[in-house]
């Protein structure tokens, strides 16, 4: 048997990650790992072509991108608001904001 790889598969969701370790062999890609990992089955809503991007260790990359022993691949969601976007309209509205979002006028 040849040289076997440790990746872990994560799923970041509202309540909590999913994280599924794999056991896979030299030279498996990123998509491989999804594939394996049983997360498309378990939430339809991945949709790789599409909406999700992958990732490994906060890097962007793809589905095709080989993978070295105990790397992290991570199932990017779909962002709900743009960052960009909320802090321009905050700052339009006048508002100050303070470390970590929200506004000043939230602490008491």
């Amino acid at each position: 048997m040849g040289e076997m790889i440790r990746v872990e598969v994560v799923y970041a969701l509202p309540g909590g990650a999913e994280v599924v370790p794999l056991s896979l062999p030299a030279g498996a890609t990123a998509g491989e790992a999804v594939q394996a990992s049983g997360l498309l089955d378990k939430h339809p809503e991945i949709d790789l072509a599409r909406t999700n991007k992958l990732g490994i260790y906060a890097k962007l990359v793809k589905a095709d991108s080989a993978l070295r022993d105990r790397d992290r691949v991570e199932i990017y969601r779909p962002l709900i608001a743009d960052p960009k976007a909320v802090r321009k309209k905050r700052a339009d509205e006048g508002k100050v904001m303070k470390k970590g979002g929200g506004s000043a006028e939230d602490e008491g």
